[in-house]
């Protein structure tokens, strides 16, 4: 039996084309869609990113950015001072020695011990001097009984030439004139052997003065009144002042009224102590052993009798200062500030604002100039000295009070041009320039943390 053909289906509408054609339209539609939302996260990603970069950006400028040190321009009082150090040491210092030679017998007094004028301090053995006194005593009774014979004798002479001369003029018979002359000569004779014999006592009365003294000086005395600062003998020791005085003590006298200090200060600023001295400024200085008392004293004398260390020019200059407690002790390192001048009630800048230089990428356009021209100046401030002459450098160092310090402005640092009067340690006067009590001028950055 013969089976009818099945009708012929178009491809299309064959139900596994349709399946094939859903399956590629579903792709198609998965790859739209994952398309779309990947254009749609970059859109969103870019305008996160749009939104952020202006946060990002103020952000990594402002930690890029230094951070800077100011401090304030403030009010009070400056002071320029010049420094220096000094030893102390007594007003006076005698030093007592010995004229005479021997052992030392006995010591009365010892270091540090106050003593009055012609108070005994030493006793060198008189055993050799007393003798020499004793042999001149018995000299100088030999001598004066010499003069009282050789009186006598001529007394006696002059009692014979008188009784003869006047036997003579009675009579010539009775005495020739050669026995008269004889008497006569007699006479003169013995007045010549007195003169010697006086001469003769007057030379051991000199020799007794000179033992005499020679035995005073065995006992050491002192010739002010003061203080035994030092000692240099013992009990025992011989001394030997043929060739040159031994020194046994040094006595300081009114140690409790002034003491000097005596400091050095280099030729550039000897002017302004001088000026000081003059107008009688008052010098401060400190001691170790004291760290918390300030002393005061005044510029006593400016020596000129100057001295060079390591090629500078020094000059010595005495300060005194009272010391009624005796904490000030010969010997002490004194710390000395002369003060030169003073200003009260004045504008103040920090020396560490003036000292400052900024790098020129912080730096306003307008004022790198300004900059590089300090930088230079900067650099090359050693030359000038060495080319310029005296007018011109004298003109260089009058412009050394002009300078130029730095504010905050905004990103940037901005520069104010000042004029400079004293100077401290720490602060300079402001004498003319755009700054008020207050203002914060830079003086550094702040390290990054």
């Amino acid at each position: 039996m013969a089976v009818a053909a099945r009708p012929a289906v178009p491809r299309f509408a064959h139900p596994n084309y349709l399946r094939g054609q859903e399956a590629v339209e579903s792709k198609l539609l998965a790859g739209m869609k994952t398309r779309f939302k990947i254009l749609l996260a970059a859109a969103a990603v870019c305008v996160i990113a749009a939104g952020a970069y202006r946060p990002a950006r103020d952000y990594w400028k402002k930690r890029n950015q230094p951070k800077w040190q100011t401090e304030e321009v403030i009010k009070g009082r400056i002071q320029h001072v010049v420094n220096s150090t000094g030893t102390v040491k007594p007003v006076l210092s005698i030093h007592v020695g010995a004229v005479v030679s021997g052992p030392v017998k006995q010591l009365f007094k010892d270091f540090n011990e106050e003593v009055k004028a012609d108070e005994k301090l030493a006793l060198i053995d008189p055993q050799l001097y007393t003798a020499a006194k004793d042999r001149d005593e018995a000299n100088l009774r030999v001598r004066e009984a010499e003069c009282l014979r050789a009186e006598a004798q001529l007394a006696q002479a002059r009692n014979d030439y008188k009784r003869a001369l006047q036997l003579y003029e009675e009579n010539h018979d009775y005495i020739s004139q050669a026995e008269l002359d004889q008497l006569k000569f007699g006479q003169q004779s013995l007045e010549a052997q007195l003169a010697m014999a006086e001469a003769a006592r007057d030379q051991a009365q000199a020799s007794l003065n000179n033992s005499q003294t020679n035995l005073d000086y065995t006992t050491i005395k002192s010739p002010v009144d003061g203080i035994i600062i030092d000692r240099k003998i013992d009990e025992g020791q011989a001394l030997a002042a043929s060739f040159q005085t031994p020194e046994l003590f040094i006595v300081a006298p009114d140690l409790r009224k002034k003491m000097h200090i005596y400091a050095t200060v280099d030729e550039s600023e000897i002017g302004n102590v001088r000026k000081a001295q003059k107008e009688g400024q008052a010098v401060h200085f400190t001691v170790s052993a004291h760290p918390d008392d300030l002393f005061t004293g005044k510029i006593e004398e400016i020596r000129l009798s100057s001295t060079e260390v390591q090629s500078v020019v020094m000059y010595p200059v005495i300060v005194a200062a009272p010391n009624p407690d005796m904490k000030l002790l010969p010997g002490m390192t004194a710390e000395i500030s002369f003060s030169i001048e003073e200003r009260k009630d004045v504008l103040k800048i920090p020396n560490a604002a003036l000292r400052f230089y900024p790098e020129e990428k912080f730096v306003r356009p307008e004022d790198q100039k300004l900059l590089k021209g300090e930088q230079w100046a900067t650099e090359e401030k050693d030359e000038p000295d060495a080319v310029l002459s005296a007018e011109e450098k004298a003109e260089a160092r009058r412009k050394r009070n002009r300078r130029t310090v730095w504010v905050v402005d905004g990103d940037f640092l901005r520069a104010i041009e000042v004029e400079l009067g004293l100077s401290d340690s720490k602060y300079s006067e402001l004498v003319q320039g755009k700054i008020k009590l207050g203002d914060k001028l830079v003086t550094g950055i702040e390290p990054k943390k």
